[in-house]
C-alpha cells in the first residue's frame, strides 16, 4: 500500500550528524514501498527539552495535524524524546490526527497490529508515569500547607504597593509602573484588580447606606484580598458583589 512518510531526526549536540539517521530511514522508506514528502530536523537539541523548544518536532506535529503524511520514521524512541511525558504527548498528539509511527531500533511500526499494540503499551507506560508525578506533587502540596508554609509569590510590602495604586489612579500604564517599581506586570495588575474590586464593595455598600469596614484603601484592598467578594469580582462571574454578602462584610 502506497503511504507518504516524514523522516525525524535529532542530534544532540553540534558535533555530530544527522547523516546516518537519514539515509537509514530513506532505505527503509524504498524497501517498503514509503514515499518520503517530508523531512524534520533538530540539531544540536537535547532530548529532554519540549516540543516548544523543538522546531523541528513542533513543525512535524503541526503538518500531522493537517495530514501532510501517513507515517512518521524515526530512527528510535529517543529521538522522539528523552521524557515519558514528553513521548506521551507526541504519541497522543499522532494518534488523534491518524498519523502510523515507524521506530527502527525499538521495531515499532504502528502500520501493523502487533507495532499498534506495542506501541499502546509504551504509551499506558508513559501515562503512569504522568499520573506518578502529579500524585507526588499533590501530596508535596498538602504536606506543605499542613506544615504552615505559604503557597505562590509572597505580596509586596505595603509601601511599594501604595506605590504603585497612587500610579495606577494617575492612570500610568501598567508596564511603565512595572518596570519604575520594579516588579512584574502580573503584581501591578493584581493590585488594580484588588482596587476595582474594592471600589464595586464601596459602591455596593454606599447603595444599601452600609458602614464601610474603616482603613486606608490599602489595608482594605488588603483585607478583601482572600475574601470570597474578592474572588467572585476577580473570577468575572458578577461584575458586582451582591449586596448580600457587602452587608455580610460589612458587619
Amino acid at each position: 500500500m502506497h503511504k507518504r512518510a516524514a523522516i525525524y531526526v535529532r542530534v544532540s549536540t553540534d558535533k555530530q550528524t544527522i547523516d546516518n539517521q537519514v539515509a537509514a530511514l530513506r532505505q527503509i522508506a524504498e524497501r517498503r514501498g514509503w514515499e518520503v514528502v517530508e523531512q524534520y530536523s533538530d540539531a544540536g537539541i537535547s532530548g529532554a527539552k519540549g516540543r516548544d523548544r523543538r522546531p523541528g518536532l513542533d513543525q512535524m506535529l503541526k503538518d500531522a495535524s493537517r495530514r501532510k503524511f501517513d507515517v512518521i520514521m524515526a530512527w528510535a524512541i529517543d529521538r522522539l524524546g528523552r521524557s515519558l511525558i514528553d513521548l506521551l504527548g507526541t504519541i497522543q498528539t499522532l494518534e488523534a490526527c491518524g498519523v502510523d509511527l515507524y521506530l527502527d531500533q525499538q521495531a515499532i511500526d504502528t502500520t501493523t497490529p502487533a507495532g499498534k499494540l506495542m506501541f499502546q503499551v509504551c504509551g499506558a507506560f508513559a501515562e503512569f508515569e504522568r499520573n506518578m508525578i502529579q500524585q507526588r506533587i499533590h501530596a508535596g502540596l498538602k504536606r506543605a500547607v499542613a506544615q504552615g508554609k505559604t503557597l505562590g509569590r509572597p505580596k509586596v510590602d505595603a509601601a511599594l504597593e501604595k506605590r504603585i495604586q497612587t500610579q495606577l489612579r494617575g492612570g500610568k500604564g501598567m508596564r511603565k509602573i512595572a518596570r519604575e517599581c520594579g516588579v512584574g506586570t502580573g503584581t501591578v495588575q493584581r493590585i488594580r484588580q484588588e482596587m476595582t474590586a474594592l471600589a464595586q464593595v464601596s459602591r455596593s455598600c454606599a447603595r444599601r447606606r452600609l458602614n464601610t469596614p474603616p482603613g486606608s484603601p490599602c489595608r482594605l484592598s488588603r483585607r478583601l484580598a482572600g475574601h470570597r467578594i474578592f474572588d467572585e469580582a476577580n473570577n468575572g462571574r458578577d461584575n458586582r458583589p451582591s449586596d448580600a454578602a457587602a452587608h455580610r462584610l460589612a458587619k
